[in-house]
């Protein structure tokens, strides 16, 4: 079974905890509008899409220093 690097992981584990807790608490939540539920939810995975490039960007950073 192929391991994966941590950035994956992580950003993995942030993306499934979102889209949890959306289609969880989201339909239930008749405060806000349609539209600003989505908008939420689109930052959040555009948030941990930059936390994957960044996270990314570090392991390839250490994996140069240690060659």
């Amino acid at each position: 079974m192929k391991k994966f690097k941590k950035s994956t992981g992580i950003t993995l584990a942030l993306f499934i905890y979102i889209s949890l807790t959306a289609a969880y608490i989201l339909p239930k939540n008749m405060v806000i509008s349609s539209a600003e539920k989505y908008v939420t939810v689109l930052i959040a995975y555009f948030i941990v899409f930059l936390l994957w490039l960044v996270l990314r960007k570090k392991e390839n950073l250490q994996q140069k220093r240690q060659k």
